[in-house]
Order: structure tokens, then C-alpha cells, then sequence
């Protein structure tokens, strides 16, 4: 394979809004600065939700304002309803995302919303978008399985991906929201997703919470999936899944398709010094492996007894 992969990091949305304390304002938009400086093709820089519900994204404008934005990275926002779709469109944006879940518990229980209330609102929104030029993205939660219901059909995550697409949603990302997934059913599912809709754009995102993400990120590439969501330092979670680690691991991505001769044109040396400012950042440790070990080419210098009886 020599196509481009498109790696996109989540981590300033995705993970920061769940941390348990305020990233600052100005820390936040140094982050998303320099990330914008290592080859990665999308940055999620903020959700335009209401203070209340994630206060630690209060300052959305703020941050979406004050970066600097570099040809070539693409930087979307989470958007939840007509009044954030309002407040995204001011600042600019490249992409929408909304969310909606395959399953109706699931719905219910993180967004307060059916699948079919989701679509309702999402029609609502891309019709205040008309005109802007700005993509739109619908993140499917659950797609590959839910907390509360298990299972979750796929022929109910083909129908929704054909809705999604009939109302005018131009990319789909196929969201492993608690880490249920496993590669046999990644490839099926990210398979026929491609052979049935090829003109729509595909994103993978795969939590790492029972430890298959970044196997099931190749199951998604050898079904021909070519981006993928990703978070710096593997930063984020679910309230659902108690005690799991986050996204898969931005870097630890990049290192796994690089080191497999994959072009994804990212700097991984530049992504690294990027991760190793968010234990400082955020006040604890990160789950990143490749931050910890170091790249798979890295030496160590010989024991000391070797090189007392060499000499």
C-alpha cells in the first residue's frame, strides 16, 4: 500500500473533556499549534456545547479563534445542536462533526436523544450550513457494539449510515465507543461500508479500552479505510466503560504504520515532543507506550559487564 493514510488527532476535544481539571486557554492553543506543525491531515480542536455540559470546553471560541491555522490540517469542531452549529460557522471552521449513536439506550443515556431524534436535529443543522462550504461528519457511537444492549446489528449501522448520508452528511466516522469491537468484525463491517457507499468518507475511531484498538485500526486498513481518529498521549475515554484508558494512542498509531512502510505524513519526532508536554499539562500520566519505551529503533548502550570483558 502506498496511499496516504490521514491521521487525526481528537485529543483536545476528545480527551481534554473529560479531565478533571480546566486546561487552560492558552495551553490548549499552544498544543493545537504545535500539532499543527506535524503533518497530521485533521485536528478536533473544541465541542461548541453548551459551558454546563462540558465546562472544561467553555472557552470554544476562544481557542478556535486564537490558533494559528496551517495549509493542509483540516480543523473540525464537535457540534451538538442548531446554537453550537451557529457559534462553529462564526469561527470559521473547516468541518462539522455531529454524533448520534446506533443504539437507543445508548442514545438516551449520553445524548438524551433516539437515533431517530439525532437525525431529526441533524437535518436541522445542515440546513443552517447550507451555502457555508464547511463538510459535514456524523460520528456513529456504538457502532461496533453498546454497553447496555451488547450487540448492535449491522444491517441498524448500514441503515443509519444510509440516512445519514440521504440528509446530506458527507462523511461517516464508524465510532468504537467503549472498545466492544474485534478485528473480524472492524474488517466486515469497514468492508462493506466502503463497497456500499464509495463516495462517501469513512473514518475509523477505536477506543483502546480492552486493548484490541490498534488491531483493530489494521483491521480497518485492510479493509480499505484510510483515515483514522486518534488522540495524543491516547488521552480520552467513556462515563460508560469505568476505569478503561482512552483512544488509541495518536503516536503510538503513527509509529505502527510507519514502522509497516505506510506513508501517513506525520513527523512522529515532532508528535512526540507534542505528548511529552501533556503529563505537565493535565497533571498526570498518559497512556501512550512509544512516549514511555521509545521508537522501535532506539539503542541502549551495552551492560557494563560486556564491555568490561571486551576490553
Amino acid at each position: 500500500m502506498t496511499k496516504r493514510l490521514y491521521i487525526q488527532d481528537v485529543a483536545t476535544r476528545d480527551g481534554f473533556q473529560i479531565e478533571a481539571s480546566f486546561v487552560p486557554t492558552n495551553a490548549k492553543i499552544a498544543l493545537i499549534d504545535s500539532l499543527s506543525q506535524t503533518g497530521l491531515a485533521k485536528i478536533e480542536v473544541t465541542s461548541f456545547t453548551s459551558p454546563k455540559a462540558i465546562p472544561n470546553l467553555r472557552d470554544a471560541e476562544e481557542v478556535m479563534r486564537g490558533i494559528q491555522r496551517v495549509d493542509g490540517v483540516e480543523y473540525t469542531v464537535l457540534v451538538p445542536n442548531v446554537r453550537g452549529c451557529e457559534r462553529a460557522l462564526s469561527c470559521d471552521v473547516d468541518e462539522i462533526n455531529l454524533v448520534m449513536s446506533a443504539s437507543d439506550t445508548h442514545g438516551l443515556a449520553n445524548l438524551r436523544m433516539t437515533p431517530e431524534q439525532s437525525l431529526a436535529q441533524f437535518r436541522e443543522i445542515i440546513e443552517v450550513t447550507r451555502g457555508s462550504g464547511v463538510f459535514i461528519n456524523a460520528s456513529l457511537s456504538t457502532t461496533f457494539g453498546c454497553p447496555f444492549e451488547g450487540e448492535v446489528p449491522e444491517a441498524r449501522v448500514h441503515e443509519l449510515t444510509e440516512r445519514l448520508l440521504e440528509i446530506g452528511v458527507q462523511g461517516v466516522t464508524l465510532c468504537d465507543t467503549t472498545g466492544m469491537a474485534d478485528p473480524a468484525q472492524v474488517e466486515r463491517i469497514c468492508r462493506t461500508s466502503l463497497q456500499r457507499w464509495p463516495e462517501a468518507v469513512f473514518t475509523a475511531h477505536f477506543h483502546n479500552t480492552r486493548g484490541m484498538g490498534l488491531a483493530n485500526a489494521l483491521a480497518a486498513l485492510n479493509a480499505g479505510i484510510d483515515r483514522f481518529d486518534a488522540s495524543l498521549g491516547g488521552l480520552g475515554g467513556c462515563p460508560y466503560a469505568p476505569g478503561a484508558s482512552g483512544n488509541i494512542c495518536t503516536e503510538d498509531l503513527v509509529h505502527m504504520f510507519q514502522r509497516m512502510g505506510l506513508e501517513t505524513a506525520v513527523k512522529l519526532d515532532t508528535l512526540l515532543e507534542a505528548a511529552a508536554t501533556l503529563p505537565d499539562l493535565i497533571g498526570h500520566d498518559v497512556p501512550g507506550a512509544i512516549l514511555k519505551a521509545g521508537k522501535s529503533d532506539r539503542r541502549y548502550p551495552k551492560p557494563k559487564w560486556m564491555s568490561e570483558t571486551q576490553a
